[in-house]
């Protein structure tokens, strides 16, 4: 027997986990997306035909030069149940910078056609505010030095 068979023989169990030693579960497929975009409406609250509430918005993102922008827009979902996480999210304005992770789902559908298509859905794990609105600033600074002033 060789040198190298036996490096190999001795050194096999110790190698053969290392492509996922960092976790003691089997390997699974997912997909997630992280998102940063401006809210393209405030989040609304919708009950769906099986009585569940979920909270719908939309996220615009962009890219290329300033000259020539594209934008593409994402649809995401968020199951939270009645809750201040919730209430947060439903109190988020249009035009809200974020930051969003999402897992990715694609979903079929036949629409009002009757055409099959597809499309992809995020659903909301996390997400976290960049930024307010400008325009929305000063107005929400002048009502709470009114408030204060009132006071």
């Amino acid at each position: 027997m060789s040198s190298t068979s036996v490096f190999r023989s001795l050194y096999r169990p110790v190698f053969a986990g290392a492509s996922h030693s960092f976790s003691s579960t089997s390997r699974a497929s997912f997909a997630k997306m992280q998102v940063i975009g401006r809210l393209a409406a405030a989040p609304e609250l919708v009950n769906t035909s099986t009585g569940k509430d979920l909270v719908k918005y939309s996220v615009a993102s962009s890219y290329g030069p300033k000259d020539n922008e594209k934008t593409s827009w994402w649809r995401v979902v968020n199951f939270q149940p009645a809750g201040p996480q919730r209430d947060y999210v439903l109190g988020l304005e249009k035009g809200t910078l974020v930051h969003l992770d999402a897992d990715a789902q694609l979903q079929s559908y036949t629409d009002a056609d009757g055409k099959n298509r597809s499309g992809l859905n995020l659903i909301q794990r996390d997400i976290q505010v960049l930024s307010r609105p400008k325009n929305r600033q000063p107005m929400e600074e002048e009502t709470e030095e009114r408030q204060a002033a009132s006071a």
